[in-house]
């Protein structure tokens, strides 16, 4: 039987600082693995890894550069990499009607560059003859986004299905030559994090509900489990895809949505 204890693995959460990302740093360190947190915002990041007994490396996972010192870092500071969760992503509500280029551009930056960076330096690292060289799990975090039609998020859900491909095709590379990385996505549903309470105010303030109680209440509405999200739902299916227990489980997206995407 596979086994959800990671004990003596190391792993490496971007956008770590706060939200689901600060959850899975901690659902990770607390099934054993040795945690490193990577964010642009230092100083609550430093704050948020020093309550897990964590470390903190400045990552902007939009910049090649960044992602090179990190990963050395990171290895440096735990002797290995076994575990690499692209979980870094912006949110910017829009109408299709009134698309801003700007704000498009910010979120391929981040929400699909920033996870292909990450998938490429995971792999050198962890892929034979890598500094880190023992194989290892990729869990990249889509979203629900990715499998529905939510009003005022055309941009965040292109990107988050973009996500999706980007996982599948990285699966199978990685399997073809040999890397031994498993390479996952999570889908997951509404959790009133930060992000989570600024997009039910946005899609007020762009006129698509007439109050935030009236859109969380369409969210759950669309919802069989009859709930929001809970940060501990998302944290525990990434502790499963990084585990033996998925051992034979590569190029996969997982919903943790309470059956929204179905």
């Amino acid at each position: 039987m596979g086994s959800y204890d990671l004990s003596g693995r190391k792993a490496l959460v971007t956008g770590g600082a706060q939200g689901l990302g600060a959850g899975m740093a901690e659902a990770l360190a607390q099934a054993g693995a040795s945690v490193v947190i990577g964010d642009v915002q230092e100083d609550l990041g430093r704050a948020t890894a020093d309550k897990l007994d964590a470390g903190f490396v400045r990552l902007d996972v939009t910049d090649e550069r960044s992602w090179e010192q990190a990963v050395d870092a990171v290895i440096g500071e735990l002797g290995g990499l076994d575990i690499v969760v692209n979980n870094a992503g912006v949110e910017i509500t829009g109408l299709v009607a009134d698309l801003d280029p700007a704000d498009v551009r910010k979120m391929l930056d981040v929400n699909v560059l920033g996870t292909a960076l990450g998938v490429k330096h995971a792999f050198r690292a962890m892929r034979p003859g890598g500094p880190a060289g023992a194989g290892g799990a990729v869990v990249n975090i889509a979203s629900v986004a990715a499998t529905i039609a939510f009003p005022g998020i055309a941009g965040y859900s292109a990107t988050k299905s973009a996500v999706d491909r980007l996982t599948r095709v990285a699966a199978m590379e990685a399997g073809k030559l040999g890397y031994g990385v498993r390479v996952n996505c999570v889908y997951p549903g509404l959790v009133p994090t930060q992000m989570g309470n600024q997009l039910a105010q946005d899609v007020v303030e762009v006129g698509l509900f007439p109050s935030v109680e009236d859109a969380i209440g369409a969210v759950v509405g669309q919802t069989p489990a009859g709930r929001l999200g809970e940060v501990a739902d998302m944290a525990d299916a990434v502790v499963f895809l990084a585990s033996d227990a998925a051992r034979f489980i590569t190029g996969a997206g997982l919903p943790v949505d309470g059956g929204m995407g179905m």
